[in-house]
């Protein structure tokens, strides 16, 4: 089975400190600490996916995703074929593990009121980046093997000179 992903760093400042949301798996056998998405449904807009998997999980509503001004389609050319082409943060694919998995990770921005339990979520929660950080100093396995990927990734890219 192969899964396309899409995955959010859902970012606020507040106080002049960066802040993301962050959760807890609520699967059976699953309790690492992840970041809101997961997979597109067969033929569904990217940034639909992003946003249906966001609220579904945090109850946030995306009103803002870094890159999506260079969003360009096809829609309108053949009905019978049409294609998306926008801009990530980053992408990740699986190269060894149980599940072969592409995926991509966007920067947003979101409102509303964050939900206590969420699809197959809980303890969904705003985190400094700074705690981001130690958390994955302190022992990185606490969160999912995607995200951990992911994490290092924006953490690198996003905060360091």
């Amino acid at each position: 089975m192969f899964y396309v992903n899409a995955r959010a760093f859902v970012e606020r400042q507040v106080n002049n400190t960066t802040e993301i949301i962050v959760q807890t798996r609520n699967k059976i056998n699953e309790q690492a600490l992840e970041l809101p998405g997961g997979r597109l449904e067969l033929y569904e807009p990217i940034l639909d996916g992003l946003r249906r998997e966001v609220y579904e999980e945090t109850g946030l509503t995306v009103i803002e995703v870094e890159g999506s001004q260079k969003y360009v389609d096809t829609r309108g050319i053949n009905p019978d074929f049409e294609v998306e082409c926008l801009e990530p943060f980053c992408v990740y694919q699986t190269i060894k593990g149980p599940v072969d998995s592409v995926g991509m990770y966007f920067i947003c921005k979101a409102e509303g009121n964050l939900l206590v339990v969420g699809d197959e979520t809980k303890d969904i929660r705003w985190v400094p980046i700074d705690e981001v950080s130690r958390l994955m100093i302190e022992d990185p396995r606490q969160f999912s093997d995607v995200d951990r990927a992911g994490i290092k990734y924006y953490l690198k890219h996003r905060f360091e000179n």
